[in-house]
């Protein structure tokens, strides 16, 4: 009965909202241009839907903060909505709070700690910190929302059951890009809601970070850290938003502490392989001391070796204008459905090559800006951004968005060039396959070049070659005679009502009825001028509002 109550819910709420953005794609669902709206229909609708997600309850504010960070999914004003939630979620009451705590480390919370602070320092859609004092040392205690595994384990189930029907019924990119990410958060989040995972990924961070004393994670302490609690040292910093008296005394060098932020994300994307997945300032803090402390590790992504490989293939084929290398290095990253043609594909991959030429260039654009318009490329496209990069760039504009709060002049795009140059042999050599397994690659790749030779000219000598049409030219060609054809045909039709239209007048002299056949001719003329020439367009490419000028 409750699964059928929540499911009602869940449909009654959000179903308005599907609607509308099935009608913003087609006016009559399934045909039609799209309905325009003005931009402050949008952000009134996005204002509705984030509060409706908020009364949803934990999983849906996550999903949320999830999808605020996937605008190639996602258009604005939607994301910056959704990204309100990030601190937005009511605190649950310090009564449950304790009750958990007690149960977890069967003992009474005065018996544990020596202070334990009812005012909550923080409060996010799955758990909730308070501090404390635990055998005289000051500590911060996480504590999982009550109930909210049983919660996230039925809406998941209800989220699967209704996506298999949209992808059904409304089947393109995008809903497949919406499933895969409801598909991953249904694996992840099971992680997040045991702090034992977040435990070891503090514990990985440190060892990794151990002899560098500029970047700080919490020690974790295991005698009192269960599944559902965790007990971390309290460490004291300022949030990365909020630093102006420190660069503005002197304290700290505004460029230094950038370029550190920048470094440490480069490093754990491209050389060590293991992401924080939850950049946001609350989670960045500068210390006393100018180390820089990252917090809440629930969200962590393992990024593979071939991963790592794959990326830095794209970024050296686009450096050598390679459109072949960043179309293959794009289906390995599985940005590609494997069902897509390749040479569909192209136009979108020369117009990624285009954006990221132009920042390697350019002196004066923004890195959000470049990161927009790959984002808009991939909104637009069949194309679906790897969940590694997503994150990155989700830091990447977060940096850049804190650094303009404190210099309007700051140069991103120049101070990311000077970290990767910096690092560009580390990554180089971290990324690189060893030569004797390049060097089999290589092999192998001449072998089956010139078996490929051989039979081209062998089919040549026998007359047996044949040359094939690329099935979007086909469906081209295809649509253009379908096109004429029906010009054609409401050509023909419109002739013969205004042919007997007058012969009817004539015979029987109503002046009403050549009226309405000679105005039903003049229709159907119209209609052969005015049929799209949309029609005619890739069926692939998917419509995001005003296209951006190219440059």
């Amino acid at each position: 009965m409750r699964r059928i109550a929540r499911g009602a819910l869940i449909v009654l709420r959000l179903l308005p909202f599907v609607w509308a953005f099935l009608r913003d794609r087609k006016r009559f669902i399934v045909v039609g241009s799209p309905k325009l709206r003005a931009k402050e229909h949008h952000q009134r609708r996005a204002g509705r839907l984030v509060a409706v997600i908020a009364a949803l309850g934990p999983t849906f504010i996550k999903l949320a903060q999830l999808f605020s960070a996937r605008a190639d999914l996602v258009p604005e004003p939607y994301l910056t909505a959704m990204g309100s939630l990030q601190d937005q979620v009511p605190p649950i009451p310090v009564d449950d709070v304790r009750a958990v705590v007690e149960k977890e480390l069967e003992r009474p919370v005065p018996e544990v700690f020596e202070e334990f602070h009812d005012e909550p320092m923080a409060a996010a859609s799955l758990g909730q910190v308070h501090r404390a004092r635990y055998q005289g040392q000051d500590v911060a205690v996480k504590v999982l929302r009550p109930g909210v595994e049983e919660m996230v384990a039925l809406d998941l189930d209800l989220s699967f059951r209704i996506l298999f029907w949209l992808n059904i019924l409304f089947p393109n990119h995008h809903v497949r890009g919406i499933t895969n990410v409801v598909r991953e958060f249904s694996v992840r989040v099971r992680e997040e809601m045991d702090f034992r995972k977040e435990s070891e990924n503090i514990e990985r961070f440190r060892k990794t970070f151990q002899k560098d004393p500029r970047v700080r994670a919490p020690l974790v302490l295991e005698p009192v850290s269960t599944r559902r609690v965790l007990v971390m040292e309290y460490l004291r910093g300022t949030k990365l938003n909020a630093l102006e008296d420190r660069f503005a005394s002197g304290e700290l060098d505004f460029e230094e502490i950038m370029e550190r932020l920048i470094g440490l994300y480069l490093r754990m994307m491209m050389l060590d392989g293991f992401l924080h997945a939850d950049p946001h300032p609350g989670n960045l803090l500068v210390a006393e001391d100018g180390s820089i402390v990252v917090l809440d590790w629930g969200m962590a992504l393992e990024v593979p070796r071939w991963t790592r490989d794959s990326i830095l293939s794209v970024a050296l084929s686009v450096e050598r204008e390679d459109l072949d290398g960043v179309i293959n290095g794009m289906y390995r990253l599985g940005m590609v459905s494997p069902e897509v043609a390749r040479g569909d594909i192209r136009e979108a991959a020369t117009e990624i090559m285009r954006i990221l030429e132009r920042a390697r260039t350019t002196h004066r654009e923004r890195v959000q800006e470049i990161i927009q318009e790959v984002w808009d490329t991939f909104y637009t496209w069949p194309l679906l951004l790897p969940q590694e990069l997503v994150y990155f760039f989700r830091a990447a504009v977060l940096l850049e968005g804190v650094a303009f709060r404190y210099d309007p002049d700051f140069n991103g795009l120049f101070l990311i060039r000077r970290v990767i140059a910096r690092h560009r042999s580390d990554i180089m050599k971290e990324t690189a396959r060893e030569p004797m397994a390049m060097a089999r690659d290589v092999m192998s790749e001449a072998v089956a070049s010139l078996r490929s030779i051989r039979d081209l000219i062998g089919r040549v000598e026998r007359e047996e070659l044949r040359v094939r049409v690329h099935p979007r030219d086909a469906q081209s060609q295809e649509r253009f005679l379908h096109l004429q054809a029906r010009r054609l045909l409401l050509s023909i039709f419109a002739t013969a009502t205004a042919l007997i239209s007058a012969i009817l007048f004539i015979a029987i002299r109503n002046v009403w009825l050549l009226a309405a056949g000679l105005l039903v001719a003049l229709v159907m003329f119209l209609l052969t001028l005015l049929i799209p020439t949309h029609l005619l367009e890739n069926p692939l490419r998917h419509a995001r509002g005003i296209r951006r000028p190219a440059r």
